[in-house]
């Protein structure tokens, strides 16, 4: 897809991309993978990425889609009461990376075990009006496709500047994704990422919010 229509999404809004969950027995290729290991950049950065006693697990990573070079992770805290407590910007307890293109690692440092791997598909461009009423995994552009839709959410992300970029929402889970006897991670919920957006660049990718239903 050009990087003009890509952009467009981000600017005109009246569309967005789409991206799916497609089983790694099926496909060992796409845009980026949910659940499995961290990306192998993370593999001396246990430090960095726990923070004191709070520990956190991998969640997906995916090649960000304005920067083919880089990709966008996320690492959410093992404790769900550290994040339900924390869940709007500039408190919000989830942590989003920019970092350069890598491959999945080999060791499970970061692995979360209520997770089956699988892939990202390919974005595929989708009306946005239309996309409201679409399943998905993740949403790049457009506008977000909210379950609460209080101001307070948005009111310190404004006032600094950010726009909405990407959600991902826990409706788009494949029934395989999830472990037997394990939770959804965002009560079957959405996570909104916002960042600058700049004239050139799209900057400080991060967590604005968690909503469930």
């Amino acid at each position: 897809m050009p990087l003009d229509n890509k952009m467009k999404v981000l600017v005109e809004r009246t569309n967005s991309i789409l991206y799916y969950a497609e089983s790694s027995l099926a496909k060992d290729q796409g845009a980026g993978w949910i659940g499995g290991n961290a990306p192998g950049f993370f593999d001396d950065q246990d430090d960095f990425i726990h923070e004191g006693t709070q520990r956190y697990v991998f969640y997906l990573t995916l090649i960000h889609p304005f920067k083919p070079e880089s990709m966008i992770s996320i690492f959410i805290p093992e404790d769900y009461e550290e994040y339900l407590k924390n869940n709007i910007y500039p408190n919000c307890s989830i942590k989003v990376m920019e970092h350069p293109i890598s491959t999945e690692s080999t060791k499970q440092r970061f692995t979360n075990p209520g997770l089956i791997k699988h892939i990202i598909s390919d974005g595929v461009l989708s009306n946005d009006e239309k996309s409201m009423d679409q399943s998905f995994l993740i949403k790049v552009g457009g506008n977000p496709r909210l379950i609460q839709d209080e101001d307070y959410y948005f009111t310190k992300l404004r006032e600094e500047s950010f726009s909405f970029l990407l959600q991902v929402d826990e409706d788009g889970y494949p029934e395989t994704l999830v472990q037997p006897d394990y939770n959804y991670l965002f009560g079957f919920g959405s996570l909104y990422i916002f960042a600058i957006l700049g004239a050139a660049e799209i900057q400080h990718p991060v967590a604005g919010f968690w909503q469930f239903s």
